[in-house]
């Protein structure tokens, strides 16, 4: 279950490029939209879209979006002057195709925890920063990505607690929440 998300797009290599190019539209300017990343990136197994939507990012692309003189998706990245960042624009810079190369690892399988300070998160870390700083001074982005290691800090602590009072339900006898004699059925009648 907790790889069914997943298996769409990272197992069936003809898939890949029709995910976001579209099978029948081969058109590069579809592509260029944050909506073809929600395809595969929303929900609960990936919650970037909703992350990104609520963001100023997302949200001065939602209403401008539109407006072909603040995101004209005919032009190549390179030659773009969106008014805003689309996914694509800071994940798929200089054309590539590889979203991993530009971005931080903050996930909730297993990687949030991760030495920041190995010579491979400091080589991600500042390629991010590389990226922010088409629109933002440097300082503000390494001042921001310390701010997201701060929140991963504090919500590691709030998962291990709340596991913490999970254990101790169950160590107590109290692990099922609705035991089998006190649930309502169907009805709401006991």
């Amino acid at each position: 279950g907790d790889t069914a998300g997943c298996t769409f797009c990272h197992t069936s290599p003809e898939e890949r490029c029709s995910t976001c190019h579209q099978r029948h539209q081969f058109n590069p300017v579809i592509a260029r939209k944050s909506e073809q990343c929600k395809a595969c990136h929303w929900g609960k197994d990936h919650r970037d879209w909703e992350a990104y939507d609520i963001s100023i990012h997302g949200t001065v692309y939602q209403v401008n979006k539109w407006d072909p003189t603040q995101f004209d998706m005919s032009k190549k990245f390179a030659d773009a002057d969106y008014v805003g960042p689309t996914c694509q624009y800071c994940h798929l810079r200089g054309g590539h195709h590889n979203v991993q190369r530009l971005s931080t690892v903050y996930t909730s399988m297993g990687m949030s925890n991760a030495d920041r300070g190995a010579p491979l998160w400091k080589e991600k870390r500042d390629t991010w920063v590389s990226v922010c700083d088409d629109c933002h001074s440097p300082r503000f982005a390494r001042e921001n990505l310390q701010a997201m290691d701060e929140a991963c800090k504090d919500a590691g602590l709030k998962y291990t607690e709340t596991f913490k009072v999970a254990e101790n339900l169950m160590l107590d006898g109290m692990g099922e929440p609705m035991p089998k004699d006190l649930a309502p059925d169907w009805s709401g009648q006991h």
